[in-house]
């Protein structure tokens, strides 16, 4: 059976606490504790401090006391694994009991968040979701970002983040810092928060200590309702309609009406081809949830392959399109003045040097500087939102459910209001 013994071996103003771990001719191991005493109140005949003015003794000892029932758990533990003992499994141990970095992978996810967060990102990527698909490198990536900000805030704050840590303060300090020294806003913020969420309950079912405050309503998720802008049919017909001098404008717009008139993000039509078309159909594996979409061809649609001879418009990358598209709205124009939001320059400190970032900023702008890719399937689904039943259109954007999907969709309270209006004027007279 092992035997513990604490001494210190130095005379110095403050002296080392040394742990030792020996078994007869086994082995007899000693490590640091760095716990540091006053020099001349270590009693060596019963291993503790002795009573010392303006100095925690009596914490001390606890601490010690702790320690070794920790050490002797975990030797009776590994005894039973013909673990090797030796300094570095000591060294382990006392780091572990601490919470400090042991550089021991396998022991720092257990106690560290961003170590957790390390092994939580690369289980991911061969965990499988419930319909028995792999996660998506998107997701995968949003993981990494939301390391990366859990990495900026232990650096802003100077610490280095437990597992246990993650708290009702830390929520709040971690947004404040999102918001304050990053200028993220809410509804980016809350993409973080919910990873963080997910991260910890995953940690929770595997046993590993958390702190419970996560599951308090005051751990909520921050977000803010976006002034998302869309193109009604008239100012799509005025696009469709236009005569561009521009090549790289007309070749762009092409590109825009077949966003508009399919429902497809930015990644699948600008990937279509001609192999994409069967039967008079559009037919495309979406890139994002793998989901397998058959879309009729517009006539706008169709009047764009003519004009080319069956062929899409020349290819074009994801930036220049969404550069273009302003410049074709500007030039068509659609310069009524909105409410929305548009990435900006925003200058911050960072290490006391000044650093431009850019930033969504709301404002009243005028609506071409609004338009990015995302407005094709915004626009596809709000107006052919009561016009078509529902589920027809979630099949086609991928929505999974109505709430979802009437969030997305921007129809106004004005426009509602018209919808009605015109119903009733319909109606027969009495």
């Amino acid at each position: 059976m092992a035997t513990t013994h604490l001494r210190v071996k130095t005379n110095n103003d403050w002296n080392t606490v040394y742990f030792r771990l020996k078994q007869s001719k086994v082995f007899d191991i000693e490590c640091s504790t760095n716990i540091k005493v006053p020099n001349k109140r270590w009693s060596p005949s019963k291993s503790e401090v002795l009573p010392t003015k303006n100095f925690n003794h009596n914490k001390v000892n606890q601490d010690l006391i702790d320690l070794e029932s920790f050490i002797m758990g975990e030797y009776n533990e590994d005894l039973k694994a013909n673990v090797t003992f030796n300094s570095k499994w000591l060294k382990e141990k006392i780091s572990k009991f601490q919470n400090r970095e042991t550089k021991n992978e396998n022991i720092d996810k257990l106690i560290f968040f961003t170590n957790y967060i390390n092994s939580f990102i690369e289980e991911s990527k061969t965990t499988k979701t419930r319909k028995n698909t792999l996660i998506k490198p998107r997701t995968i990536q949003h993981y990494n970002t939301t390391l990366n900000k859990i990495k900026a805030f232990e650096d802003f704050q100077g610490v280095k983040l437990r597992i246990v840590d993650i708290d009702l303060k830390f929520h709040d300090l971690f947004i404040q810092f999102l918001g304050k020294e990053q200028k993220l806003n809410p509804n980016t913020i809350g993409g973080y928060i919910d990873d963080i969420k997910l991260m910890i309950n995953n940690a929770d079912k595997k046993g590993i200590e958390i702190n419970k405050e996560i599951k308090l309503r005051g751990f909520y998720t921050p977000t803010n309702k976006t002034k998302d802008i869309y193109l009604n049919e008239d100012e799509i017909n005025k696009i469709f309609n236009h005569k561009f001098n521009s090549d790289y404008l007309d070749n762009a717009r092409d590109w825009f009406i077949i966003g508009l008139r399919t429902g497809l993000r930015i990644s699948d039509f600008l990937k279509l081809n001609k192999k994409n078309i069967v039967d008079g159909f559009i037919e495309k594996n979406t890139l994002k949830t793998d989901f397998p979409v058959i879309i009729p061809i517009h006539e706008q649609v169709q009047f764009v392959l003519y004009k080319r001879k069956g062929k899409f418009p020349r290819e074009i990358s994801d930036q220049k399109f969404n550069d273009y598209i302003k410049k074709v709205c500007e030039e068509v124009g659609i310069n009524e003045e909105v409410e929305g939001a548009k990435m900006d320059e925003v200058v911050i400190r960072k290490n006391g040097e000044k650093e431009t970032i850019f930033r969504k900023k709301t404002g009243i702008y005028k609506k071409h500087e609004l338009v990015t890719s995302h407005i094709c399937r915004r626009s596809f689904a709000t107006n052919l939102y009561g016009k078509i039943d529902t589920l027809t259109i979630m099949k086609i954007t991928g929505h999974q459910t109505e709430s979802q999907f009437l969030s997305y969709i921007k129809v106004t309270p004005k426009e509602y209001a018209e919808k009605l209006k015109a119903y009733w004027n319909n109606m027969p007279k009495i």
